[in-house]
């Protein structure tokens, strides 16, 4: 049992896989009930938010040493701010929110976190909208695991 937990937590914090991964591993795969792997996984991924959130703000401070590096981060950054500003006073926390929710290759926790960087969200706003994306697509993923296991049960007698 703990072997499969640490599995899903492993593939949880994998970027690109997340909890759309690990959630229907460990309902296919694992012994576990259902809900244990959606409360694994789903914690995985909310704790995975800061560490991410914390790494981007922090880390890519230490190449600024490198000037032109500097100059193109400053540069992309403040343009791309100003193109999408309108849309964050718009939507805000539910926008980045929704995006990290939609269970998709390329959206969820470590995109998100970069998005809410990019787009100069405080680091409050973004847990909030990372717990709620988290929870919707642990939801979401958890809910078409199930069902298409036990459909694929009824339609293959195991």
């Amino acid at each position: 049992m703990q072997t499969n937990i640490l599995i899903l937590i492993g593939l949880t914090l994998l970027p690109f896989l997340e909890l759309r991964a690990s959630i229907p591993y460990g309902i296919i795969n694992t012994d576990l009930n259902w809900m244990v792997v959606f409360i694994v996984c789903v914690l995985a991924n909310i704790v995975l938010a800061p560490l991410v959130y914390f790494f981007i703000d922090k880390v890519i401070h230490l190449f600024f040493f490198i000037k032109p590096f500097k100059k193109m981060y400053h540069y992309n950054i403040e343009r791309t701010q100003k193109r999408i500003h309108k849309y964050v006073e718009k939507y805000g926390e539910i926008g980045v929110a929704l995006f990290i929710a939609v269970p998709l290759p390329g959206s969820g926790v470590y995109s998100g976190a970069i998005a809410a960087y990019i787009l100069g969200m405080s680091y409050k706003d973004f847990m909030k909208a990372a717990v709620i994306g988290v929870l919707i697509a642990g939801i979401i993923v958890t809910t078409i695991s199930i069902s298409g296991n036990e459909a694929f049960k009824f339609f293959i007698k195991v």
